[in-house]
């Protein structure tokens, strides 16, 4: 893809000047964050002049770089630039600002054109009450910023109504970006099984925050069920007595994903009513591999069309159903893999640079 800037020179990932972009976070995230940022590295890498800036947040002190970021860096020759003084670029992008909820100050000073705040996670919690202290984090970041037009760009339906709902509050004024940043998916499409059995599980870290209430965990994996395996589920496994027998309870990476979801058919996936997942990765890898997902409508703003909705309370009678359906079962696997094209690394460099030039985004910082 080519494309000109004002002045008519153009950049792209086989032409000359390149526009400049720096990718700003703390690479010790655990999760999403990470994987999402190493993604970006190896498609930005090819059409941009990238520099990946790392900030050394307290709320990860004492971690160690993400193994999927150090991958990223590795395979595109780029090395991390820790806590500059100042970064200097046409496109800053800052992943994730929940990171410096316990910072009191960002030694770092960005200068650029354009700033997106990238909001992985989200503002507000279902029940109405704040995520993190938005307005600090916010505040750290704006008093560094040296820039033409900032926003904040948030990574699914879901997570723009919590972004909007706590702007809608008036304690801060940050402009909303046009478009959701999307985490790039670039996953191998396994074929749905044409036998689809009882066979159910869900993966996710652990976390109270990640399971729902034990007596919806019990009907979403009864004894009748071929198969219920529960990987991540460090937490229950802390009360072991508690557990029914016919629970196959993993720790956190004690089965690589991949072999995980090769066990079930089904990947039911709820979470605790306090809280949501603003993304929800662990949904991708489970209709990449062929899986059907089984999740609350919230939940599958993300991945419209591509998952089965559910209440909670009829996830028993639509496994049934769809056991006894093998047809339709393959048409809705097929057709949620369909879907996870628009979340390419193709389509997210294609959609980025086209953001660029509809803003006519300067090669040059500000000052």
């Amino acid at each position: 893809m080519h494309l000109s800037d004002p002045d008519g020179r153009a950049y792209g990932p086989n032409s000359g000047p390149r526009h400049r972009l720096a990718l700003v976070v703390d690479p010790r995230f655990p999760g999403g964050t990470s994987v999402a940022v190493a993604a970006e590295i190896r498609a930005l890498a090819r059409a941009t002049d990238l520099r990946v800036v790392a900030l050394e947040t307290k709320m990860f002190a004492g971690r160690e770089i993400h193994p999927a970021v150090q991958a990223a860096l590795e395979a595109n020759g780029l090395d991390l630039i820790w806590n500059p003084a100042v970064v200097r670029a046409d496109t800053i992008v800052v992943h994730n600002p929940s990171c410096l909820r316990f910072d009191s100050a960002l030694p770092v000073r960005m200068s650029c054109t354009r700033a997106v705040v990238v909001t992985h996670e989200n503002f507000v919690r279902p029940n109405g009450s704040e995520a993190f202290d938005v307005a600090a984090c916010l505040d750290l970041l704006e008093a560094r910023l040296v820039c033409a037009e900032r926003s904040l760009a948030p990574v699914s339906p879901y997570n723009r109504q919590t972004v909007r709902d706590w702007l809608s509050r008036g304690t801060r004024t940050w402009p909303l970006a046009d478009r959701d940043w999307f985490s790039i998916l670039d996953l191998e499409l396994i074929p749905p099984t044409l036998h689809p059995r009882d066979r159910r599980g869900r993966h996710s870290r652990p976390g109270f925050e990640k399971f729902p209430h034990e007596d919806l965990m019990r009907a979403h994996f009864p004894t009748h069920a071929e198969a219920c395996i529960i990987l991540g589920g460090d937490g229950l496994l802390l009360a072991p007595e508690r557990l029914p027998a016919h629970w196959d309870v993993r720790p956190f990476g004690a089965s690589e994903v991949a072999d995980f979801l090769k066990e079930i058919d089904f990947f039911v996936y709820f979470t605790n009513p306090l809280w949501r997942d603003s993304f929800g990765r662990v949904i991708a890898e489970a209709i990449a591999a062929g899986k059907v997902v089984l999740t609350d409508a919230l939940t599958a703003t993300s991945f419209p069309g591509a998952v089965v909705v559910s209440d909670g309370s009829d996830v028993d009678r639509l496994i049934r159903e769809l056991v006894r359906d093998p047809i339709r079962y393959g048409d809705i696997a097929r057709r949620a893999q369909a879907t996870l094209a628009r979340l390419s690394p193709d389509a997210f460099v294609t959609h980025l640079l086209s953001d660029i030039e509809a803003q006519k985004a300067s090669r040059h910082a500000v000052v």
